[in-house]
């Protein structure tokens, strides 16, 4: 919000009051430094005591604490309070009616190891009524609960399902272009910048225009209606709708032309919402006059446009899991439970994964038992074909008809045909260069202390004094991120420690507390029971010595603003997770994007968290990015969820947006072969190019670069992208 604030109107100074900044979200972390460093956040640590209206200016006076702990008073012109998320009034009687058992708080009770499953078979629970949560992990719950409700009715799937019927469509074949365009005002999305009512009227002016309208909202089933009947009526062979953005409602509106008998490709969409009320706010006349622009320009295409069609393919009804961990375990035995067989490839000697080294939750849930259970349940399951202590050597195919080699422990090579694709390649432990680390055995990590912990080590029980580091590897230059686990690790922990020995004496030294969502109790438990937490800045990190065989640890205490010295029996690091050392290498070998960390990067961070960009392919777990047992198990359901979208079809349609090569203008030079990211372009037997359409991306790139010009890619050719580019500058 600071941020868009700042975009709108760049002399607004936004400034945010916060105890501990909870970025642990994907990507989250980089988005606050950009925030503060980029656009000029101001960020102060700290509640503020006051508010008061001052009664000339009605302007805000706020008190609060500076950090050198003397008291400020500063003027705003606006407070916006960040609250919580609560269950709504009516969710204790929807779940009385429903027999599901809710927490103390009113949000529906799950077992941390069982996430998505209420106290009653055969109802689940997502979203935030399930515990607060962001859209992504909303996404990601819809998914995971949508994968164990189809289990349900798996065995019925697809016997009442009617396949949409079309009218015939009409032949625009010689037709001159008659366009109609429907502009709208999304509510005030783009209404309240954009003069709405003179876009239409101009539109109605352009060159081939027959009809024009404004609509409030376009996308919804009125609107559509309308459109239909303007086509039947008004005789129009190509439509524009200037609204938002093709990337959520292209499709919307191509099925509605084709309801009224067009070809869907005879639509063309201009974003005067994204492109021009969302950021240029504060330009209303200039908005205005380049929403016309995006609309000439969008007649001007669609006049060009011509009729496309595709043709079905067959679906290798299988799914290739990568990585026997937690998540890939999860995501064959949900493919399995829909009906459909799994191949699970994992590259070590055994199945599990990081949950080897998990002992225990924080709410006393046991993972060992969850992974031997799953092991079991892998290893039985006649659906499920295990290749552990293999590699994939080769990848090739297209949604729906993908091919894989498989090197298995043997050396045997094995090639599997299947329809999609999850990812599930895990993450790692970060070994520590420094606090001493593999110097002193008087320093561990969590996960080995945990385990130290699970095996009641004597050793363990009899310290007096431990100090936890926070933050080791993560939140810096070189990996800027955070690792999302480790406070509540670290929290855990802790008070299994005091448990164990109230007297020991736990330090907690920390930047931010990121104890999300319910572990909030645990954080909070933890001051309960002693255990001491001080803040240190990024700029004046712990040191840590060792002398005589005794450990000392020299902290900034940024609230009491002094050094203190501990000197624990054992020092334990809170060391980040990172992605597995080779993601380069094999997202290469699958075509696949990286984050800047080198996590595999998302279609869409939010409406598409679970997807790559190429369909038909998915991720999930730690490759994904940091995350909990519970949380990887959410998104390993939810890519099941999504590649039942696939799975569950009859066939594919294939073809439309694609590049298709002139055999005749062909030279063989094999610049497309080298420049698709995807490997798609081949030379065939006749010794031209050729591109298999079900296995094209519409990128173009091929198109672009082919010298000869022998590559088109329909729906963007030359002509149609120059039809826009020449009427861009008309008045």
């Amino acid at each position: 919000e600071a941020i868009i604030a700042r975009e709108h109107e760049g002399t607004i100074q936004p400034t945010i009051f916060y105890n501990d900044l909870r970025a642990f979200g994907k990507g989250f972390e980089s988005y606050y430094e950009s925030a503060k460093n980029k656009f000029g956040v101001r960020y102060i640590r700290g509640i503020p005591s006051a508010v008061k209206e001052l009664q000339q200016s009605r302007n805000l006076l706020l008190e609060y604490t500076g950090e050198d702990g003397q008291k400020v008073q500063e003027e705003f012109d606006m407070v916006v309070l960040s609250v919580g998320l609560q269950p709504l009034a009516s969710s204790k009687d929807l779940a009385e009616k429903l027999g599901i058992e809710l927490d103390k708080f009113g949000f529906c009770q799950t077992e941390e190891l069982a996430p998505n499953i209420t106290s009653r078979d055969g109802i689940y629970v997502a979203g935030a009524f399930d515990a607060p949560m962001d859209i992504p992990e909303s996404v990601m719950s819809a998914s995971s609960a949508a994968c164990l409700a189809s289990q349900e009715i798996a065995e019925a799937r697809g016997t009442m399902v009617k396949e949409k019927e079309y009218p015939p469509e009409i032949d625009v074949n010689g037709q001159e272009p008659r366009v109609g365009v429907f502009v709208c005002r999304c509510g005030s999305n783009i209404a309240r910048v954009v003069d709405v009512p003179a876009v239409a009227e101009y539109a109605s002016t352009l060159p081939y225009v027959v009809h024009a309208e404004e609509n409030l909202y376009s996308c919804s089933t009125d609107t559509q209606s309308k459109i239909i009947n303007a086509i039947k009526e008004k005789g129009l062979n190509r439509v524009v709708v200037a609204s938002c953005s093709p990337r959520t409602h292209e499709s919307l509106f191509q099925d509605t032309i084709r309801e009224g008998c067009l070809n869907k490709y005879l639509f063309e969409m201009a974003n005067i919402r994204d492109q021009c009320s969302w950021v240029h706010a504060t330009h209303m006349p200039e908005a205005t006059e380049k929403a016309k622009d995006l609309v000439r320009m969008a007649v001007a295409r669609a006049v060009t446009l011509e009729p496309l069609h595709q043709s079905p393919a067959e679906i290798k009804r299988r799914g290739l899991v990568i990585g026997g961990g937690v998540s890939g375990m999860t995501a064959a035995l949900e493919l399995a439970r829909q009906g459909y067989e799994a191949v699970l490839v994992e590259r070590e000697k055994e199945l599990g994964g990081n949950l080897q080294r998990i002992y225990y939750t924080a709410d006393g849930a046991d993972p060992q038992a969850l992974l031997a259970s799953m092991i079991e349940q892998v290893e039985k399951e006649p659906k499920i074909t295990v290749y552990k202590g293999a590699e994939i050597k080769k990848f090739s195919g297209f949604l729906g008809n993908y091919a894989t080699e498989i090197i298995t422990d043997t050396g045997d090579n094995v090639e599997v045909e299947h329809g999609v694709v999850i990812l599930a390649t895990g993450g790692t432990e970060y070994k520590p260069t420094e606090y001493l680390y593999g110097q002193s055995d008087k320093v561990l990590t969590q996960l080995e202390l945990e385990k130290n912990i699970a095996e009641g080590n004597e050793k363990i029980k009899k310290l007096d004094s431990v100090v936890m580091i926070q933050c080791v590897g993560s939140r810096e230059e070189e990996h800027m991120y955070c690792s999302r686990v480790c406070c509540t690790q670290a929290t855990t922990n802790a008070i299994k420690l005091k448990g164990r020995n109230p007297d020991t004496e736990v330090y907690i030294l920390y930047r931010d507390m990121r104890t999300y969502g319910m572990n909030e109790l645990l954080y909070r438990q933890a001051r309960e029971k002693g255990i001491t937490f001080i803040r240190y800045e990024a700029e004046k990190k712990p040191e840590v010595s060792e002398k005589n065989g005794k450990l000392k640890v020299n902290v900034f205490d940024s609230t009491l603003g002094t050094e203190i010295l501990l000197e624990p029996g054992l020092l334990v690091l809170s060391s980040a997770i990172r992605p597995q050392a080779d993601a380069e290498e094999f997202a290469s070998k699958l075509k696949l994007p990286l984050t800047q960390d080198k996590f595999y990067m998302e279609a869409h961070m939010k409406l598409r968290p679970l997807d790559f960009v190429s369909e038909g392919m998915y991720l999930c777990g730690l490759a994904h990015s940091p995350k909990s047992i519970s949380e990887s198990i959410v998104q390993a359901r939810g890519t099941v969820s999504r590649a039942m979208t696939i799975l569950s079809q009859p066939y594919l349609m294939v073809g439309g947006v694609v590049s298709v090569v002139d055999p005749d203008r062909c030279a063989a030079c094999l610049t497309c072969v080298r420049s698709c990211p995807f490997d798609v372009p081949k030379i065939n037997d006749e010794g031209v190019a050729y591109i298999e359409a079900a296995a094209c991306q519409g990128c173009g790139i091929c198109a672009s670069l082919c010298p000869r010009k022998a590559i088109k890619l329909q729906h963007y050719s030359d002509e149609q992208v120059m039809a826009k580019s020449a009427v861009l500058c008309q008045a």
